[in-house]
């Protein structure tokens, strides 16, 4: 059955069950195998940024925070620190443009997604795929969906480390839009989709768009 939920005063449809149980079957499997070779293959960088993030500032150079899955399940987020250990002493604070409280080292790993690479390991657990809505945390749940209704219909489908909105403008893009993109994904998902998603990513990767 569909729900509707509204989005700026227009109504969407959001498609329930949408694939076959093959589908996500094959989803997970494909998450395992890629996030488990990208880890064994990428752990030399991550040890090197791990000691220059220590270098460059004090701190672990680990980062975990809780962030909401699947069905509003919270769980571990983790990734490479990119900014101060303090950079949140006035509260929770979406990130600009810019951001003052981001490092040296941690603006290169935002640019470059480096900073993304321990999530692989949220991927190997089952809290997050490859694709999906970008995990938020509650207080900003609770926050957009005061002025956006249906923002929290993103947990519908596990978080991802890249998706629609990632490769649609990323953090450039407001809360509303990145809504939209993620509903859009949500609605219309499939693996000839993520494929497209997972080359867009690479090419984003390579180029730096969209990064904070």
């Amino acid at each position: 059955m569909d729900s509707k939920v509204r989005v700026d005063g227009k109504e969407e449809i959001l498609i329930k069950p949408i694939p076959t149980s093959s589908y996500f079957t094959l989803k997970r499997s494909i998450d395992f195998i890629i996030s488990f070779f990208m880890l064994l293959l990428l752990t030399p960088i991550l040890v090197l940024f791990c000691i220059l993030i220590r270098i460059d500032s004090t701190g672990s150079p680990f980062f975990c925070q809780q962030r909401l899955g699947l069905n509003g399940i919270s769980f571990n987020m983790i990734k490479l620190r990119s900014m101060s250990l303090d950079a949140e002493k006035n509260g929770p604070q979406w990130a600009s443009e810019k951001d003052s409280r981001v490092t040296r080292i941690g603006a290169f790993i935002r640019k470059t997604r480096i900073d993304e690479i321990p999530q692989l390991i949220n991927v190997l657990k089952g809290d997050m795929s490859l694709i999906g809505p970008r995990p938020e945390r509650e207080f900003f749940y609770k926050e957009f969906d005061k002025f956006l209704p249906g923002f929290k219909n993103r947990l519908f489908v596990k978080p991802g480390i890249t998706g629609w909105a990632q490769v649609n403008g990323g953090y450039d893009l407001t809360p509303k839009e990145k809504l939209n993109f993620d509903l859009y994904y949500i609605q219309h998902r499939s693996l000839a989709m993520e494929i497209k998603i997972l080359f867009r990513t690479v090419a984003i990767v390579f180029t730096g768009n969209g990064a904070r």
